[in-house]
This record gives C-alpha cells, structure tokens and sequence, in this order.
C-alpha cells in the first residue's frame, strides 16, 4: 500500500472551514481523491476542537486519554474510503495501461502499473482466480488490483478467494459495456462513485452539524447540555426531538448492550435531531463527576452521530432506489469487497473478517467463510460491525490520535500538485 506524507491542513477560521474544503477547488474539477483528502484533513480539525470539548488540556497535535468521541473516528474512516478510491485508481491505470498493449499475464498487467510486494502478491492472487472466470488477463489484473487497498489477508482463506472471485467476475459479466476493458472499467468506477458519493454525503451532514456546532459553542459564553437543547438550531432538527433522544441518552447509558436499534427505541424521529441531541450528550458527559459516566455517555453520543451517518447519509449511497445505466449493482459490488475491509485507527487496525470470524456462523455451512456472509451494503450488517469497532477503539482510546495522513491522488502527484 503507497504511503505519503502530506503537510496537515493549517489552522483555519472556523466558520470558514467547510467553505474551504468543499469550495476551494482548482480550476479544474478535484478527483474523488482530491476531495477525500480535503475532508479528511477537514475532519481531523473537528476531532481536535470536538476533542478539547471534552478534555479542555487537548492541544492541536495532542493525545488525550479520554474515550474518543465520533469526530475522532471520522479522519480514519475517510482516510479508509480514500484507500479504497487509491485502488480504484490504480485499476483504472491497469486499464489504460492495457488500452496501449495488452498483455498477456496477471503479473505482467500488475508490474507495468508499479504495484511490488503485498499488494502485488495478492494482486495477482486474486486476478488469477478471474482468469480462471474467465475474465482476460488485463481486465482480471484490473479488477485484482483492488485488493492492493484492501486486506488482502483475508483472501488466506481460500473459501474466501473463490467466493470473492466469483462474485467480481459476476458483477464484470453483468457490466453494461461489450468490451472487457470496458466492462472492468464500469466494475471499477461503481466502487469509485460509492466510495467517493459516501465521503462527500456523510462530511456535508454530519461533519458540517459539528462545525455549526462548534461555532455557535465559541460564542455561546458558558455551555450547558440544556442550552445546547434549547438554544442550538440544526436546519431540520426538533428541539423536541432532540430533548426526547437526549432523555433516553441518559437514561439508558449504563445499559448493556448499549442500545443499538435506534429504529425501535425511538420511533418515528427524524434523525437529524440524534446530531443535537448528541452534542448535548457530549456537554453531559463534559460534565459528568467520573470517567466512567464520562465514558458511558460518549459512548450513547457516539451511537446517535453514526445512526444519523450510516441510516440517513450511506444508505442511500450503497443501496440507491435505482442503478446508474453505466454501473454494476453497488450491494453486489459491496457484498464482493466486505470480507476484504479494514480500518486502521490510528496505531489500531479492525477489519470485517476478525469481526465475521468472531460472530455466530451464519449459514452453518463449512464450505462458506463467515466473511462471506455479509454484506456491507445491508444496513445491519455494516451497523454492527462499526459498533463492534467502536468497542474495540475504546479500549485503546489513544491510538485514535494518531491521526492519518490523507492519500495523495498519484495522479496529483505526477502532476506535481
């Protein structure tokens, strides 16, 4: 996996911030990576100012002990579907690298675009098992160099790597195009368009609720969870909404399980007022007389924020009511790469298939690998296994701060942006 390093986006005023992510674009149109590495360095600011919120000694560039609250899960989540958008683009120069000459191996294809060590091995790996799908060897190294963002470690398991081969050489076959490498080509910007339409939906929600936040918290003087119920306006909340949302918070933070299935527990809410009623939380738990109140009701605040994520913004990105005429099926597209996800948090990593491997098996069936029997498009299926990373974070609430340099679009760098 190529690693940068990228100088952290500098102190900026804060009610300019989104402007400055979003807005300030070159000349030209940014490329999903560009905009990723906009947003995550966007993000990395609101972990450190929603961070000081909660432990006033936080410092830009600092660590604190305290649990982390979401904000400081979001540069590393962005920082993972910027991954995701690197291996994308490393298909595509695959592909058009083959436009000019083809080839005639899997390695051959992998080696002319620069992939070496891991992502090579399994690159190749996985392009292999296509070609026996009968995919050509261009458009099946294309499709196999998407592992080289992935955790190709779980293709070890070979009920894993024939499943997943199985599934992309569907999905390739499926693709509205004649040509293979146009058929590879549409596999390869679905994921790319998923990828990138998810980043930009869940930073213009959720990650601009927490910079109006922020700003009207610089100027509201001395903040109580009651001022933010009363005082704060977040365009399509309700107060009422959210005070209701805040109550249950309260009441329910010891609760174990902590309570997860939002749908059932609080009904009928539109799911924005979850964003107050979250912040209010957070002002509650600044306030709490221990760390283990602390802890508990950031651990609620957290749930609130990342419903509203995942319910309201991914959702309908990874399942939209209808297919683009030049896409393959984004559920089947994420079904295909679920075993295959990780995130690295810091100086901690959580991935999809430990979290599969651990779960009940589903099927009963010895033949298919429990990472197989998920699907991160289905609402559920992702909601529990980003709960199960939360609880593995919070054992380790350092390692979040950490934060990640954003990937660099090598496209940029050729260009010497």
């Amino acid at each position: 996996m190529p690693s940068f390093n990228l100088s952290r986006l500098s102190c900026l005023c804060p009610t300019l911030l989104l402007a400055s992510v979003l807005l300030a674009q070159p000349s030209r149109a940014a490329t999903p990576l560009e905009d990723n590495r906009r947003i995550t360095e966007g993000y990395i600011q609101l972990a450190y100012e929603m961070g000081a919120v909660l432990d006033p000694e936080l410092e830009p560039g600092g660590i604190s002990s305290v649990r982390p609250n979401w904000y400081v899960f979001a540069p590393h989540a962005s920082r993972t579907g910027g991954e995701g958008m690197l291996g994308t683009a490393i298909a595509r120069s695959v592909i058009d690298a083959a436009r000019g000459r083809t080839t005639f191996s899997v390695l051959q294809a992998l080696e002319r675009v620069g992939l070496t060590g891991q992502a090579l091995v399994s690159g190749e790996q996985l392009g292999l098992e296509l070609v026996l799908q009968g995919l050509p060897f261009d458009a099946a190294a294309s499709l196999g160099s998407l592992t080289s963002s992935l955790n190709a470690e779980a293709l070890a398991d070979p009920r894993t790597l024939l499943t997943t081969a199985s599934r992309l050489a569907s999905l390739y076959w499926s693709a509205p195009a004649f040509f293979p490498l146009d058929k590879a080509e549409r596999v390869v910007v679905t994921l790319e368009r998923t990828l990138h339409e998810g980043n930009l939906a869940i930073f213009t929600d959720v990650g601009a609720a927490g910079r109006l936040y922020l700003d009207w918290r610089q100027g509201a003087g001395a903040v109580t969870p009651e001022r933010v119920l009363t005082e704060f306006v977040l365009p399509g909340a309700s107060a009422a909404e959210a005070r209701q949302a805040y109550d249950f918070a309260l009441a329910h933070a010891y609760d174990s399980p902590r309570p997860y299935e939002l749908d059932l527990l609080l009904p009928g809410m539109n799911w924005k007022s979850l964003l107050v009623a979250a912040f209010a939380v957070y002002e509650e738990a600044r306030l709490a007389p221990t760390p283990a109140a602390r802890d508990a009701l950031i651990a609620m605040g957290n749930n609130y924020v990342a419903w509203r994520e995942q319910h309201d913004m991914a959702q309908p990105v990874f399942m939209p009511a209808s297919r683009a005429p030049d896409e393959v099926s984004r559920p089947k597209l994420l079904q295909a790469i679920t075993p295959l996800l990780r995130t690295r948090f810091g100086t901690m990593e959580w991935n999809y298939a430990d979290y599969a491997y651990g779960q009940p098996d589903r099927d009963g069936n010895p033949f298919t690998s429990p990472p197989t029997e998920y699907n991160w498009a289905v609402f559920w299926d992702r909601w529990t296994g980003i709960l199960h990373a939360f609880d593995q974070a919070y054992l380790q609430p350092t390692a979040l701060w950490a934060m990640p340099d954003p990937v660099v679009d090598p496209a940029a760098l050729t260009a010497g942006d």
